[in-house]
């Protein structure tokens, strides 16, 4: 740790680059002067020690943490509680880094500076309401699937690989009645192939069978979060429990941190961006934000394209117009955000019909 004599009056700002086990600090005072630096462990004894040291440098501005979704979650809801301002910052501009080097206080002290030069300002998510459960649940959730689809690939390939006799028998079955058939083999004693076979698949076979009721369980518990959480965005065309927690997840349980629709739209990847240059003025589309959300806005439009009579008729309209089907579903996805934003944030009973 290193600090210097202050002025209490002097005000400054944190800046944090977190880890697993530990976390280190910077402290710049309000003309970007570096103050000291201390390193803590990653439990409430360590976020009180680095509170003690930020006061004792001065009148504390803010707190800018990087990775306020992972690592630095616990320390950013921490200082929330006692009422400090938190910044998430993003990771440093990888250019910049191999210009000066990489050292975990170089990474806070660029955490201070973004902070203080105004360029990093957005609100970290809360996580403690119904959308950080729904999102622990889609985490578990997730999981569940992949290790589904991994048992399913290993049960396939043991249909291929197993004794001729057998996989004859098993050859062209469906998923579902490949399972079926193989949770109810016997093989017996593993005196051959064909048993062993038989036994390796009946346990793949139960393990998706768990798996399924797993899903099932928490998809179960999931309806019911996501409905409570925001009624006006399940009772929107097209927005299935799936599609509105992966937004929730993204907007956060403090949804006023999204401080626009543009905002939104940017969050999700469906801002276009300026990419003009010397004579040309042009935009291109935003390949960034989040893409659990702009997967979600895809499935709702798609509903909507195949369901929806004022969507089919926009669709319609702007066939005519010489627009492809892409194009469309990226006006399409902008559209659903602003009603999406305006279910989130309560600010209107509803968006603006598509064919006004």
């Amino acid at each position: 740790m290193t600090n210097m004599t202050q002025d209490p009056s002097v005000r400054v700002t944190i800046g944090v680059d977190t880890h697993r086990d530990v976390h280190v600090a910077v402290a710049l005072d309000h003309l970007g002067r570096r103050l000291g630096e201390l390193a803590v462990p990653t439990n409430r004894a360590g976020y009180a020690d680095l509170l003690s040291w930020a006061e004792a440098q001065g009148d504390i501005e803010a707190f800018g943490i990087e990775g306020t979704g992972s690592y630095g979650s616990g320390l950013s809801r921490w200082l929330r509680d006692r009422d400090f301002a938190v910044i998430e910052v993003s990771r440093p501009n990888r250019q910049a880094r191999r210009r000066r080097g990489k050292s975990d206080p170089a990474d806070a002290e660029a955490a201070a500076r973004a902070v203080l030069s105004g360029e990093a300002s957005g609100t970290p998510k809360s996580a403690d309401d119904k959308v950080e459960m729904i999102r622990m649940f889609r985490v578990a959730r997730s999981g569940a699937h992949k290790a589904r689809t991994a048992a399913i690939n290993a049960l396939r390939g043991l249909v291929v690989t197993a004794p001729v006799e057998l996989a004859e028998e098993l050859k062209g079955l469906s998923v579902d009645d490949l399972v079926g058939r193989a949770t109810r083999f016997r093989p017996g004693p593993l005196v051959s192939t064909t048993a062993g076979a038989k036994a390796a698949m009946a346990s793949l076979a139960r393990r998706i069978k768990a798996l399924d009721d797993e899903i099932a369980a928490l998809t179960q518990a999931l309806e019911p979060l996501v409905a409570e959480a925001c009624p006006a965005l399940v009772a929107l065309y097209g927005v299935g429990t799936d599609s509105a927690g992966a937004l929730l997840v993204s907007a956060g349980d403090n949804s006023g941190r999204l401080s626009s629709e543009r905002a939104a739209a940017k969050l999700w990847g469906v801002a276009p961006m300026e990419a003009s240059s010397g004579m040309v003025t042009r935009h291109r589309l935003n390949r960034g934000g989040d893409r659990q959300a702009n997967a979600a806005l895809y499935r709702i439009v798609f509903v909507r394209m195949r369901h929806h009579q004022a969507t089919r008729d926009y669709v319609e309209r702007r066939i005519k117009e010489g627009k492809s089907k892409r194009e469309i579903m990226r006006c399409l996805k902008r559209y659903v955000v602003r009603e999406v934003f305006a279910a989130l944030t309560a600010t209107e009973e509803r968006s603006p019909e598509l064919v006004a």
